[in-house]
């Protein structure tokens, strides 16, 4: 796969979040993979983004910087949300939020293998307590 191929890839794999297709996680992830070194199957993985969804129902994953080389995608996802129910251990406060994901992705054979997410949990604790 070409860089743009797997930049296209990448991005349709984050439309099927944004259109709540998790069903088609099968087409992006693979049975088994890391997430934080934590090894999961893709099932786990579809349940912790569904919890996230649940939690956030206008969740949206947009991507505000790709870089995507060799098997290696890097993104930085910023997301402008209002949480309905408790995520990440924050309690929401009604209170729209906004925030970024910076996400690093290993494919293999055209899935993801791997992820390593880091949450700007500082800035939805400050924006809960203002």
């Amino acid at each position: 796969m070409t860089n743009i191929d797997l930049e296209a890839h990448y991005r349709a794999y984050l439309a099927a979040l944004n259109d709540r297709r998790l069903d088609d996680l099968d087409r992006y992830v693979h049975d088994n993979l890391t997430y934080n070194d934590k090894p999961m199957t893709r099932r786990e993985y579809r349940d912790l983004i569904a919890a996230d969804i649940a939690a956030i129902p206008d969740l949206f994953y947009a991507a505000d910087i790709v870089v995507a080389t060799g098997d290696q995608v890097a993104c930085r996802i910023v997301f402008d949300c209002t949480p309905q129910r408790e995520f990440l251990g924050f309690t929401p406060n009604g209170k729209r939020l906004h925030f970024a994901e910076h996400v690093f992705y290993r494919f293999h054979e055209d899935r993801i293998a791997a992820v390593s997410s880091l949450i700007d949990r500082p800035a939805i604790e400050a924006q809960l307590r203002s």
